[in-house]
């Protein structure tokens, strides 16, 4: 009976080990034979995925897709980026409908234990806060008791909001839309007395207002809010893929590789430069990938410092500080585990 068991045990393995295996290459596969990445983005937030009048995306989220497209493909521009309301984003990943999504989604207990997905990183460090109309006088979040607020329906903010609101025994009206231009709007129609949001939002909806310095951002900061790319579960391989790009796009910043010196940076006599580009070691082939993906992924879009400031940073209408943000080494919480 035992040898029975340990035969039976032993097919069990091998069967799941092959059923992973096969699961492990499908998204890797089907993108490959696409030829394009289906992202799925924001409808539209400044900073983090926002088309032009042309279509063409930019933002930290969207730039998340477009290296993860130059590291399976090779081209950071195959990617299709489907925009999804707070409530589709989900249903979308676990369908198929769409590869990877990035759109400032925030990584939680309940979203990476019960909806089939895995966080695959964390692209930005944020947290809830409070915008107000600056002509109310209002300092301070504990001022808020009655307010109505207008929320963004199916996000983490509802819950937070509740939360902060009984803590502090006040009360609120909620006042709920399904796209955060539908928020914003309502804002600017006077429609609630105050909008929340996670704060890099806040900056963004505050820079779509015909008048953005009418408008404050309250120096409460309510919940902590890891935003980054999510994949289904399931998928090894893909979920692997996606990570270690994230994690190169962070190590190209430590190691002071950019858009502009990669190609130099292939000559580079430092071992861990030789790993990131592709010019030792086999970490492409580990991925399923070529030896160049991280390079492709760096030369094309630019590590993740560079990401940073191009989209959200104080050159930006945004106006965002590095803060939590910046690399571990310099005081934030941007770490990656080494190429090695």
């Amino acid at each position: 009976m035992k040898k029975t068991l340990s035969v039976l045990t032993g097919a069990f393995v091998a069967t799941a080990v092959s059923a992973t295996a096969a699961m492990a290459a499908s998204t890797l596969d089907t993108v490959k034979a696409r030829g394009e990445l289906l992202c799925g983005a924001s409808t539209g937030l400044p900073g983090f995925s926002l088309p032009d009048e042309k279509g063409n995306w930019t933002g930290l989220d969207a730039d998340t897709c477009r290296a993860v497209a130059a590291a399976v493909l090779g081209d950071a521009n195959k990617v299709k980026f489907i925009p999804l309301t707070a409530k589709e984003r989900f249903t979308a990943l676990q369908s198929g409908e769409i590869d990877v999504l990035s759109r400032n989604t925030t990584w939680t207990h309940t979203r990476d234990t019960s909806l089939g997905l895995n966080f695959a990183g964390v692209n930005y460090y944020d947290g809830q806060g409070f915008m107000v109309q600056k002509e109310l006088g209002v300092k301070s979040a504990l001022e808020l008791d009655g307010a109505s607020v207008c929320i963004q329906a199916g996000t983490t903010t509802e819950l937070n909001l509740a939360d902060y609101f009984r803590l502090n025994g006040m009360k609120f009206s909620p006042v709920v839309y399904d796209t955060s231009d539908q928020t914003v709007q309502g804002f600017a129609a006077g429609r609630c007395d105050i909008l929340t949001s996670d704060q890099s939002q806040l900056y963004a909806l505050r820079s779509k207002l015909d008048d953005p310095s009418k408008a404050v951002v309250l120096p409460e900061v309510i919940s902590k809010e890891p935003l980054g790319p999510v994949v289904r579960q399931g998928d090894d391989q893909w979920f692997n893929i996606v990570k270690w790009t994230l994690f190169a796009l962070v190590n190209a910043e430590e190691m002071g590789v950019t858009s502009a010196n990669a190609d130099d940076m292939l000559k580079s006599t430092n071992p861990g430069v030789q790993r990131l580009v592709g010019t030792s070691g086999d970490a492409g082939a580990k991925l399923g990938l070529g030896a160049n993906w991280a390079y492709d992924a760096v030369k094309q879009v630019g590590n993740y410092g560079e990401m940073f400031d191009r989209n959200v940073g104080p050159n930006t209408p945004l106006q965002i500080s590095r803060g939590l943000n910046a690399l571990w080494s310099k005081g934030g919480l941007q770490y990656a585990p080494p190429v090695r």
